[in-house]
């Protein structure tokens, strides 16, 4: 674990209740996901890496002194990723790790052009990830679903990359079902990236940009502006512009927020100054996530607790937190109804125990 971790002290029957939470995730990387065994194993792989084979001294190589450092070590990890077996085995045990928590759905944010510049054949990397995806949810029970985002530090080139990849019927996979950007923010403005995001927008995909994590709020309204986003990527600074929260709210577009990633990156100082009260006192439909849980020292369960203790949630809270990722997501309507409805039955089951 690293030193980001931060443990709330829920009461315990509070803490068995986020434990057991059917959920759904909407904004997890990965290679992001990689578990420090994992990370170990892949290092052990890959001896000329930089990365440590040791999963202690893990904990101290994931200390991060702000975001761009953060990409610095991320790009790293990415760099274990160098066959199909290696992105299969990452894949299947990132679903492992989602199914332990009772996660029953997530989408899991995919960079294929790392993958692809480093060596890997698109085609076998396709098939990697949905191999790995069927086995998974065969094996755990939890669904995957692909988001494809463009690496916004690679530019345009990567942009083209993941835009081909994403649209190609001939490897497009599919569990493929939304289109995003990440990276760093600051020097990378979210317009340039408009074509891209048209060709997959008009092949089916939905837009998912990260947006206002280390930038002011105009950013956020690029990505809805030029991007046509229908959710947001932590979109932190949006509270900065009463505005934008009114218009998120009011076009129920979602904010995946992620705690204690914004801590680890230094995007907020402290989670007493986390934005995620003005978030919903705007009425914007929040979204718990994880995002590069490992590399923060967390998880989806810890997210929550941190949220509960932040918004001052019982039982029936939690729960209204859980069905926002599913009303959020892009799973089908039948597979939102079954999954809100376990959600209502595992609530009702607990309170009345």
């Amino acid at each position: 674990m690293t030193e980001h971790l931060v443990e709330p002290r829920l009461p315990r029957d509070l803490s068995a209740f986020v434990a057991g939470l059917p959920k759904a995730e909407l904004h997890v990387h990965h290679v992001g996901s990689a578990s420090p065994r994992i990370v170990a194993e892949l290092a052990a792989r890959h001896p000329d890496s930089k990365v440590p084979a040791d999963p202690e001294a893990l904990a101290e190589y994931f200390t991060f002194t702000d975001f761009a450092h953060f990409i610095q070590v991320y790009l790293s990890v990415v760099d274990l990723i160098r066959t199909p077996d290696d992105v299969r085995l990452l894949t299947y045990e990132v679903a492992r790790e989602l199914a332990r928590q009772q996660v029953r759905y997530a989408e899991l944010t995919v960079t294929p052009y790392s993958s692809v510049r480093r060596g890997i054949d698109e085609r076998a990397f396709m098939a990697a990830i949905e191999d790995a995806r069927k086995a998974a949810e065969a094996d755990f029970g939890t669904v995957l679903r692909w988001c494809f985002d463009i690496p916004g530090e690679a530019g345009l080139e990567a942009a083209e990359v993941t835009a081909r990849l994403a649209t190609d019927d001939r490897l497009r996979p599919e569990g493929l079902v939304s289109f995003g950007l990440g990276g760093p923010e600051a020097g990378v403005p979210r317009p340039q990236f408009k074509p891209y995001f048209d060709r997959a927008i008009a092949a089916g995909l939905h837009s998912v940009p990260h947006a206002g994590e280390t930038t002011g709020p105009q950013t956020v309204w690029d990505a809805l502006t030029h991007l046509r986003a229908e959710r947001i990527g932590h979109g932190t600074s949006s509270a900065q512009d009463p505005q934008l929260l009114a218009h998120l709210a009011e076009r129920r577009i979602a904010l995946e927020v992620c705690p204690t990633s914004n801590i680890a990156t230094r995007a907020v100082r402290t989670l007493e100054e986390h934005p995620i009260k003005e978030f919903t006192r705007a009425g914007v439909l929040v979204t718990i996530n994880s995002d590069d849980p490992p590399m923060f020292g967390t998880d989806l369960n810890n997210e929550y607790a941190v949220a509960a203790r932040l918004l001052d949630l019982d039982e029936r809270g939690l729960a209204d937190l859980a069905k926002n990722a599913v009303e959020a997501s892009f799973l089908d309507e039948p597979g939102k109804a079954r999954l809100t409805a376990e959600i209502d039955t595992y609530t009702a089951g607990r309170l009345a125990s």
